[in-house]
């Protein structure tokens, strides 16, 4: 499971092993009913190939649009809100959808944030108690994914040493983009397969950021 969010577009790094992309789009039964127990409704499926954008400048003005609309519904329920994925990094080419990590005191317990932020616009996609009690909440105006973690969860430092290896080392960012473009040219079924072919590269500039 992802994006991003089963849906994707969430980078979550390291989740899954490291698969060819013929083997992501054979998806056995076994895989196919883990994503669905993820998602809330049915798992949306692609109508097509991945499309990717060039960076856009406006990307981080709308972080912080979002971002100013999460910390007002939730005040200080938010313990850490953070630009995150291919989007907050200057110059990459993404998915035109705004990944956002926030962390607060108990996922499990959803009646401490997600009727706020449901009123804020939000709609919660994800439920994934079993993996660090992870919660994604999808946003449509612009289109966002919103991740949620306690404060402990080793996907936090994750996300954002990857976030900022990419950000501070040219060759790395040229190396996932190269490897995202390759991928969104094939034909996946669900998106979580995209973004599952993409371990490899992530875990080996992941390495490089733990010893940088």
């Amino acid at each position: 499971m992802s994006q991003s969010g089963g849906s994707g577009e969430a980078e979550n790094p390291g989740r899954e092993q490291a698969r060819e992309p013929e083997q992501e789009q054979a998806w056995g039964p076994e895989q196919q009913e883990r994503l669905r127990q993820a998602w809330v409704d049915k798992p949306p499926k692609l109508s097509g190939r991945v499309r990717l954008a060039e960076y856009d400048a406006s990307w981080p003005e709308l972080y912080e649009r979002e971002a100013r609309k999460i910390r007002s519904a939730l005040t200080d329920g938010v313990l850490l809100l953070e630009h995150i994925g291919s989007t907050s990094v200057p110059g990459l080419a993404a998915k035109p959808v705004i990944d956002i990590l926030l962390a607060v005191a108990d996922p499990a317990d959803e009646q401490i944030y997600v009727p706020a932020l449901e009123r804020a616009g939000y709609r919660l996609v994800i439920r994934e108690p079993g993996w660090h009690q992870h919660r994604v909440l999808r946003g449509a105006d612009p289109g966002v994914n919103l991740h949620v973690h306690p404060p402990g969860s080793p996907e936090i430092p994750r996300n954002l040493r990857f976030r900022d290896r990419l950000r501070a080392d040219p060759a790395d960012r040229e190396l996932y983009e190269r490897t995202k473009r390759r991928l969104a040219g094939r034909d996946w079924t669900y998106m979580q397969q995209y973004a599952d072919a993409k371990t490899e590269v992530v875990e080996a500039i992941l390495s490089r950021a733990d010893v940088g």
